[in-house]
C-alpha cells in the first residue's frame, strides 16, 4: 500500500477521499503493525538488528522538541526541586510503562493471531514510541497553557477581522497540544520533507488518542460519548496527512463526510501508561513536595500495592513510598494488558471507547488517588499562581505576534523580526498558516522561554 509523496495529490494517489463511505469492516493487525512510513512510497525492510519501531523510538528522543520538554511544565512549573517530574521525565516514564503494557499483550496478540511477521517487542516499540512522543505538542505552563493559547485567541479574534473559515477557526477556539504534537511530527520536525520525521504509520496512528478534527457538528456527533471523541487530533493543515495513516493501517472511519476515525486499538495502552504515570506519580510528587502527608501516601498507595509489614523492612519515609509506587505500577500494567486482551474483539470492530483504568478492579483506589491530588496539590496557591502567570504570558505572547504577522505596525514589523526564520510567515500565506506559526512558535516555548521573552516585551520580572 502506497502513502502520496505528492500530498497534493494524495486523494488521486490511495488515500480515501474525506466523502468515501463509511468503513464498517474488522481492522487486521497486519495492516494496524504496518512498517510504512508516513511520506515514503514502500514500506522498511523487516530486520532484526534495529527495527523501524525501534528507529521511531530513537527518531523521537534525538529531537529538538522532545528535548525541549525537559523545562515544560508537569505540575509544578518552574520547579526549583530537583526531584520533581518535568514533561519530559514523565514521557520516558510514560514510555516504559507502554513498552511493557505493549510486549505483554503482544505475545498474546501474536499468538492469537498467528502474527509471525512480528514479534512481542513490535508491540511494545510502538507503543513506547507513541508514549514517548505523547505530550511532545504541550504548550509551556502545561494544560494550563493550552486553555491560555486558547483564551488567548478568543480575546484576539472578538475584536480583528480576518478571513478564517469555521473550521480553521475551531481549531484556535479549541486549541489543543494533542493535535500540536501530530503536526510537529508530521510537519514541522524535518520540515523538508513530506512527512516530517517520517515516523511508521503506526507509530502515528498509535500516538492519536482523539482521531478527528476539530469541527464536528453536534447533529453529527450525535450524543456520542465515546472517549476518542472528546477532543481533536489534528489541525486542518494536518488532516490529509491524518487521513494517509489511517489508510495505511487500516482504520475503520465514523463517518463518511468528516474525518472522523476509530482509534488505533495499541492507542488505548498510550492512554492506559499516561493515566497510570500521571496518577501515581502525581500523588509521590506531592509527598515530595509536602503538600500530603507520609501516613496518607502510603495508605493510598497501599490500597493497591496490599503490602503488609513494611516497617520492617524500608528504612524511610521516602524509600517506602518508592517502593509501594514500584508495586502499585506493576499492578496496574497487569491489570490493564488483562482487561486490554479481554475487549481486544470490540477495538478491532469499533465497538469499544473507553479509558481502559475506567474498568479496572482499583477504580475505586484510582478515584480516591486522583481527589487528594486535587484537593492537595492543584489547588495550592502556589500552583494557581503560576498557572494565571501562564495566562497573562501566553495570551500577551500570542495577541502581540498575532498582529505582527496580520496587521504590521512600526512595532509589528519589529516583533515579526524577532521570529526566528521557520516561524516567520510569508506575505502570500494564508491567515490560518500565519496564525499557525504563531501558535508554532509559542506552543514550542519551554517555560523558561516563554517567561523570559514576556519580561523583554513588557520590561517586567514575574515572581
Amino acid at each position: 500500500m502506497k502513502l502520496a509523496l505528492d500530498l497534493d495529490k494524495a486523494l488521486s494517489s490511495g488515500v480515501k477521499s474525506l466523502r468515501d463511505t463509511t468503513d464498517t469492516s474488522m481492522m487486521e493487525w497486519k495492516n494496524l503493525l504496518t512498517r510504512q512510513r508516513l511520506g515514503k512510497d514502500t514500506e522498511d525492510d523487516p530486520v532484526i538488528a534495529r527495527t523501524s519501531f525501534q528507529r521511531d523510538c530513537d527518531r523521537l528522543v534525538f529531537s529538538f522538541p522532545f528535548r525541549r520538554l525537559k523545562d515544560k511544565t508537569q505540575v509544578f512549573s518552574l520547579s526549583k526541586n530537583d526531584y520533581i517530574r518535568t514533561r519530559l521525565i514523565h514521557s520516558i516514564e510514560v514510555s516504559c510503562v507502554g513498552r511493557s503494557l505493549g510486549t505483554f499483550v503482544g505475545y498474546e496478540i501474536k499468538n492469537r493471531y498467528k502474527l509471525n511477521d512480528f514479534s512481542a517487542s513490535d508491540f511494545g516499540d510502538i507503543v513506547s514510541a507513541a508514549c514517548l512522543a505523547h505530550d511532545i505538542g504541550n504548550p509551556p505552563f502545561g494544560h494550563a497553557g493550552e486553555d491560555a493559547i486558547r483564551s488567548g485567541f478568543k480575546s484576539w479574534y472578538g475584536s480583528v477581522k480576518v478571513p478564517l473559515s469555521d473550521s480553521e477557526t475551531t481549531d484556535f477556539d479549541l486549541f489543543e497540544g494533542n493535535a500540536q504534537g501530530f503536526r510537529i511530527l508530521t510537519r514541522l520536525e524535518m520540515r523538508a520533507r513530506v512527512g516530517g520525521m517520517q515516523l511508521t504509520c503506526p507509530t502515528l496512528a498509535a500516538f492519536t488518542k482523539y482521531p478527528r478534527e476539530s469541527l464536528i457538528p453536534s447533529s453529527v456527533l450525535n450524543g456520542y460519548a465515546g472517549k476518542s471523541a472528546s477532543k481533536y487530533g489534528f489541525f486542518q493543515s494536518e488532516k490529509d496527512l491524518f487521513a494517509a495513516v489511517a489508510e495505511a493501517v487500516g482504520l475503520i472511519r465514523r463517518h463518511s463526510d468528516f474525518a472522523w476515525w476509530v482509534r488505533h486499538p495499541l492507542t488505548f495502552l498510550v492512554e492506559a501508561a499516561d493515566d497510570i504515570c500521571y496518577q501515581i506519580v502525581d500523588l509521590e510528587d506531592g509527598f515530595r513536595m509536602g503538600y500530603i502527608p507520609f501516613s496518607t501516601t502510603k495508605e493510598l498507595l497501599n490500597e493497591i500495592a496490599q503490602h503488609s509489614n513494611l516497617e520492617q523492612q524500608i528504612e524511610s519515609e521516602e524509600e517506602t513510598i518508592k517502593f509501594l509506587r514500584g508495586i502499585v505500577i506493576n499492578s496496574l500494567i497487569e491489570e490493564v494488558a488483562r482487561i486490554f486482551l479481554e475487549y481486544e474483539p470490540d477495538m478491532l470492530a469499533g465497538k469499544f471507547d473507553r479509558e481502559l483504568l475506567s474498568l479496572s478492579t482499583y477504580t475505586n483506589s484510582l478515584k480516591e488517588i486522583q481527589n487528594e491530588t486535587q484537593n492537595k496539590v492543584f489547588i495550592d496557591p502556589d500552583i494557581i499562581g503560576m498557572q494565571l502567570a501562564g495566562y497573562e504570558v501566553l495570551g500577551t505572547l500570542f495577541s502581540e505576534f498575532a498582529n505582527a504577522v496580520l496587521f504590521p505596525s512600526s512595532k509589528g514589523r519589529l516583533l515579526k523580526g524577532m521570529l526566528p526564520q521557520k516561524y516567520r510567515p510569508s506575505d502570500d500565506e494564508s491567515c490560518y498558516n500565519k496564525l499557525l506559526k504563531v501558535t508554532d512558535y509559542i506552543s514550542g516555548m519551554t517555560d523558561s522561554y516563554a517567561t523570559s521573552l514576556f519580561q523583554q516585551l513588557r520590561g517586567i520580572s514575574l515572581k
